[in-house]
């Protein structure tokens, strides 16, 4: 519409008009002359209105629902991240308190047998240069570690290292087949010769075929020439079968490992053998057997009320 005059005047007039309308609706109140246009009004937008606020109400609340939700996964997904950060905190607590008791007992040991030790952590395993049973470590020549030094933990032997890098190294477990180490039986010191059998346990061959050996009996290493590959004094492991081998120039013993091969974590290079053998100074303390459950004891017997007997009188 072009801005005129007479637009100017129809759009006051009309401006007029509807505050009249305004003023005669508000005085007569109930009695409005306006109520019936409006009634009529809303019988017939009134459908139209519902039925509008029908179609947009539920898509008004699909929408808060996806903003909603939204916010509630964006938390949950916080809550996740937060738990998981709590899991790892609480398992790397675990394993370094756990690493710090096997170091402990590790350098125990070391200091019971005089060994200079390096310390270590497995950071793999699996088959090596045709061996079954190795664990690769972290420390290698750049840490003055060699071929065939005697590898232990705080239970005892572990194995001897085969090859070696300038970082790492590969030990040959005291499981694996082809691994053989000279033993001392706890006592007596008959000697022998331990051969790993994977996950059975150890077979050692005792030089003597009389030895007298029984089940729970213990070794340590024997020791080799000048220290390599192995120092004397090493727990091995404890007996626990006796095969009878009648008219056999050795006896054969089978020996359960102090230590489980198949939880290796920290371990220890002896990088400088001990002045002097330790022999068995090295064999943890044997259990303390539970003392026998004594039998109840019976309650003493009553003593036996005399019988009285009669007393024979003199006739007179």
């Amino acid at each position: 519409m072009r801005d005129t005059r007479e637009s100017r005047l129809l759009l006051v007039l009309l401006v007029a008009i509807a505050f009249a309308l305004i003023t005669v609706d508000i005085r007569g109140g109930d009695d409005s002359p306006l109520n019936g246009p409006r009634n009529v009004a809303a019988s017939v937008f009134g459908p139209v209105e519902s039925g509008v606020s029908g179609m947009v109400n539920p898509v008004a609340d699909a929408m808060r629902t996806l903003r909603e939700s939204g916010t509630s996964g964006d938390r949950i997904r916080s809550l996740e991240q937060q738990n998981a950060q709590l899991k790892q905190q609480l398992s790397s607590s675990d394993l370094a308190t756990g690493r710090e008791a096997e170091l402990d007992k590790m350098l125990g040991a070391a200091g019971a047998g005089r060994y200079t030790v390096k310390a270590a952590q497995v950071v793999a395993i699996g088959a090596a240069q045709g061996f079954s049973w190795t664990v690769t470590i972290d420390i290698g020549s750049n840490d003055g570690i060699q071929r065939d030094m005697t590898v232990i933990n705080g239970d005892g032997l572990v194995g001897r290292i085969t090859t070696v890098g300038p970082g790492t190294s590969t030990v040959l477990l005291a499981s694996d087949p082809g691994f053989t180490v000279g033993t001392r039986m706890e006592g007596d010191g008959e000697i022998g010769f331990a051969t790993g059998q994977g996950t059975e346990p150890m077979r050692v061959e005792l030089l003597n075929g009389q030895a007298a050996v029984k089940a729970g009996d213990r070794m340590v290493t024997f020791g080799s020439e000048n220290d390599r590959p192995f120092v004397p004094g090493v727990p091995v492991g404890t007996v626990t079968k006796v095969e009878d081998t009648p008219g056999q120039l050795t006896r054969t013993v089978l020996v359960r490992p102090f230590v489980s091969f198949t939880r290796l974590d920290l371990v220890g290079v002896v990088v400088q053998p001990p002045a002097t053998d330790p022999r068995f100074a090295l064999l943890p303390p044997r259990p303390t057997p539970a003392p026998a459950a004594k039998a109840p004891a019976k309650p003493a017997a009553k003593p036996k009320k005399p019988t009285p007997t009669a007393t024979p009188t003199k006739g007179h």
